[in-house]
C-alpha cells in the first residue's frame, strides 16, 4: 500500500509541477506553486522526512507564494498611477 501512495505522490508532485510551468497567467501560476509545495510537502511526510515537508510548508508553500502576491499588488498600484 505504501508504494502506491507513493507512486501517486510522484505523479501528482509531476502533474503539479508542469502545472506551474504551463500556466500562462502569472496570478494563477502563483496559486499552482503553492499547490505544488502542498504535494511536495505530502510527499517529503510519505517518504519520512518531516524535518524537510515542514520547510517546505513554511517556504514553498507559504512563504514564496505570498511575496510573489505582495510583489504583483505592488507592480498593479504603481502601474495604475502612471
Amino acid at each position: 500500500m505504501s508504494a502506491v501512495l507513493l507512486v501517486l505522490l510522484f505523479l501528482l508532485a509531476a502533474a503539479s509541477g508542469a502545472a506551474v510551468v504551463m500556466t500562462r497567467d502569472p496570478r494563477q501560476q502563483i496559486f499552482a506553486m503553492a499547490a505544488n509545495g502542498l504535494v511536495l510537502t505530502l510527499l517529503f511526510f510519505a517518504l519520512q522526512a518531516p524535518d524537510v515537508a515542514l520547510s517546505e510548508l513554511a517556504v514553498g508553500t507559504a512563504a514564496t507564494p505570498l511575496l510573489f502576491l505582495v510583489t504583483m499588488a505592488i507592480v498593479t498600484i504603481n502601474r495604475s498611477r502612471k
